[in-house]
């Protein structure tokens, strides 16, 4: 799980930087990476990372956590992990490698945004994926709490206004919390709960539940589709392109392909 955390660094660098500073060594510009980090200097940044890097570095008050977490690994620990023309800036105890390499080119070292890229989006795909089956077991949870209270399953995430018909519902200071809440079902277009949407469908048991999960955009926020039960058993397909229309279309889940259980 550590290795997760400070993905969210670099999760928006998609594009090449430019005007970027070389180095003699990769240790040099490692080093130069993490003291800008570290004195938030913008102008270093600039040399490091190219003028641009603000479009696809989250500034340090949208994700001070990752940034924290980045400095102090590098301080517990840093390597260089070295192959020929690319090296790799390896920080903390359990080496966690940064995403986006450093090249040697006839001017020197540099950070290579255009390599990194894929790394990038798969690892935010990874931990979307990851938060999304997260979620799944919390929905399940969610549906047993509401039974104890209400002696049937919720047919919907998001209750009618001034109703508990759905798992969420606001609640005012002293009130029991609803057992979910609201961001499963932004209201917002375009946004979703870490690059999923979710809905509930039919079981093929009359007596259970299942909960769908498919990606915002596939391929950028995620591949797979999920879906959960009433045992609280992830099933997982891959539905390509046509995720969203495929996923808007299923009405019960029955188990059958393309759907395959996941293992724990």
């Amino acid at each position: 799980m550590k290795k997760l955390i400070i993905t969210g660094l670099l999760t928006l660098f998609t594009l090449p930087a430019f005007a970027q500073q070389n180095y003699a060594t990769p240790e040099k510009a490692a080093s130069a990476f993490a003291n800008a980090l570290t004195t938030q200097d913008d102008n270093a940044l600039n040399e490091v990372l190219g003028d641009n890097w603000r479009q696809y570095l989250p500034q340090r008050e949208d994700e001070p956590e990752a940034v924290a977490r980045f400095l102090r690994d590098w301080k517990v620990g840093h390597q260089i992990d070295e192959h020929g023309d690319t090296a790799h800036l390896n920080v903390g105890s359990d080496s966690w490698q940064l995403p986006i390499p450093m090249i040697k080119t006839a001017k020197g070292w540099h950070f290579d945004m255009v390599q990194g890229q894929d790394e990038i989006q798969t690892r935010e795909i990874g931990r979307n994926e990851l938060s999304a089956i997260q979620a799944m077991h919390a929905y399940v949870d969610a549906q047993n709490d509401y039974y104890q209270r209400f002696q049937h399953y919720a047919a919907k995430l998001l209750s009618s206004e001034g109703q508990k018909d759905g798992l969420y519902w606001p609640t005012g200071p002293g009130e029991e919390p609803s057992p979910l809440g609201p961001a499963y079902s932004p209201t917002l277009p375009d946004v979703g709960y870490h690059g999923y949407r979710f809905r509930i469908i039919a079981d093929q048991d009359p007596q259970g539940f299942a909960l769908i999960a498919w990606p915002v955009k596939f391929a950028e926020t995620g591949i797979m589709s999920f879906i959960v039960d009433q045992n609280d058993t992830v099933y997982q397909a891959n539905l390509g392109e046509q995720s969203a229309l495929k996923a808007a279309e299923m009405k019960v889940f029955t188990r059958d392909k393309p759907w395959d259980e996941m293992t724990q």
